[in-house]
């Protein structure tokens, strides 16, 4: 446009010279007619020029409109934010949904080659050493695998934003396991599954094979557990693996000035310690409610309440009622939680026959089992807590508690080392013995080295 103007500015002083020599008539008439069609045609050039940089500023503000804003307006809070209530998601309109979005925009601008999704890699490595007679009882935490050092977990996982309305997340593992009396190395799929992120009524489904959140700490992965080894109570009611199904979990944002997040979840109930049917005719269902509380200064809480309820195998039904509370103090100003309290105790009623002198008899059969602990970190790299655990056994009769003292030091943000000495009491022997040999009392050392590759999906609070 400077361009063009200036062309006019030094035609005008280049003619004006001439057409104040020129004494002709016919002389000056041609001259002004030529001068006419030059500034018609330049003002074409001018408006063509107009136009083209006007276009160009319309898709430029269309291109920063659909990169910058539409994420934001249609991307729904995560479904379990670590503070309080997120704002509801707003409902995309037609324009939206005609709008290029990512990861289709990132795929344009960032050209071939670009990855859509993350990738990342978790190692965790135990090793565990004990008693002769707990090593041949196989009545260790890690039964079968006493006195060995053994992958629990490598995961590979692959996650991230399919559009700004869903989310997808697969998670593929290996790791050392004692199945009928043998060890071997299984891999196979631990995770699949797709979340609805922006459903009406601030509500999301998640979708495929998870970790189902039933309670504190069946949600976490191995490395994610607190200490090396998980709480007494989920070995015993919900098996080494804990809850891992296939199948639908909704979610619901109470619209309270508080937050309260509730769960409903109907899955086929293929865990064999707990239920074990596998069917959806006889689906198991299970439901959460959790809220949270920032408390200034002195912290925040968390506390919950799950259920779950399903049939055997043997076509008995089994209920599990669940409570679960969190605590955490974090000074202003620090990275990390200076104090962390949690506690989870679970209910179970179980129909099952049990044998007595006169046969075998129907009954109801009730347990309980709770952990509490605690843990201090008052440098960055260094951390120490201590558990607690009690629990019955799930149909056998007897009890047993535990206490475990263990030490953390974090090298680097990915590569962690932990370091625990676990005492357990149990009251019957029967029900850990094997080979001649008794594990009513067993001690416990445990070692534990995780490393994280690349990306990682953060840990709920």
């Amino acid at each position: 446009m400077r361009a063009t103007i200036s062309a006019l500015l030094f035609l005008g002083l280049a003619v004006a010279p001439a057409v104040a020599a020129a004494d002709d008539p016919e002389t000056l008439r041609r001259e002004l007619e030529k001068m006419r069609q030059q500034f018609e045609s330049a003002q074409r050039e001018y408006s063509k020029a107009v136009e083209a940089v006007s276009e160009r500023l319309q898709r430029l503000e269309a291109r920063s409109a659909t990169v910058s804003t539409t994420p934001l307006t249609a991307q729904a809070p995560p479904a379990q934010p670590p503070t309080g209530q997120a704002p509801p998601p707003s409902q995309p309109s037609l324009m939206d949904l005609a709008r290029p979005r990512p990861p289709f925009s990132l795929a344009e601008r960032g050209g071939r080659g670009q990855l859509l999704f993350d990738i990342g890699v978790v190692g965790d490595f135990i090793a565990n050493i004990t008693q002769d007679n707990i090593d041949k009882a196989n009545a260790g935490t890690f039964a079968g695998r006493e006195n060995r050092f053994f992958p629990r977990e490598i995961e590979l996982m692959l996650f991230g934003q399919i559009d700004p309305y869903a989310r997808g997340e697969v998670r593929i593992e290996a790791a050392e396991e004692f199945e009928d009396g043998e060890r071997d190395l299984h891999l196979g799929l631990a995770e699949a599954h797709l979340t609805l992120l922006t459903l009406p009524l601030d509500t999301q489904l998640k979708m495929g094979k998870m970790r189902n959140r039933f309670g504190l700490l069946n949600q976490s992965h191995r490395e994610g557990l607190p200490q090396p080894d998980q709480p007494n109570v989920l070995t015993r009611f919900l098996g080494e693996e804990g809850l891992v199904e296939s199948g639908v979990e909704l979610t619901w944002l109470a619209p309270l000035p508080f937050y309260l997040e509730a769960l409903l979840g109907l899955f086929n109930g293929d865990n064999e310690d707990a239920f074990g049917r596998g069917s959806l005719k006889d689906p198991l269902v299970t439901g959460r409610l959790r809220t949270f509380f920032e408390l200034g200064n002195f912290g925040a809480i968390q506390i919950g309440a799950s259920g779950a309820t399903g049939e055997t195998a043997e076509l008995r039904r089994q209920t599990f009622a669940a409570y679960d509370v969190k605590y955490k103090l974090t000074p202003e100003g620090w990275r990390h939680p200076l104090l962390t309290l949690a506690s989870e105790g679970i209910w179970s009623i179980r129909d099952a026959e049990v044998e007595e002198e006169t046969g075998v008899e129907e009954r109801t059969l009730r347990r309980f089992g709770w952990y509490v602990y605690g843990e201090v970190q008052p440098w960055r790299r260094w951390a120490g807590g201590l558990r607690y655990d009690y629990t019955q056994l799930l149909e056998a009769p007897g009890r047993e508690w535990a206490i475990e003292p263990y030490l953390t030091f974090w090298a680097s943000d990915f590569l962690r080392f932990r370091l625990a000495y676990k005492h357990t009491a149990r009251k019957h022997r029967e029900s850990f013995s094997a080979n001649d040999a008794s594990a009513r009392i067993a001690d416990e050392i445990f070692f534990q080295a995780t490393f994280f590759l690349g990306a990682h999906t953060p840990h709920p609070f």
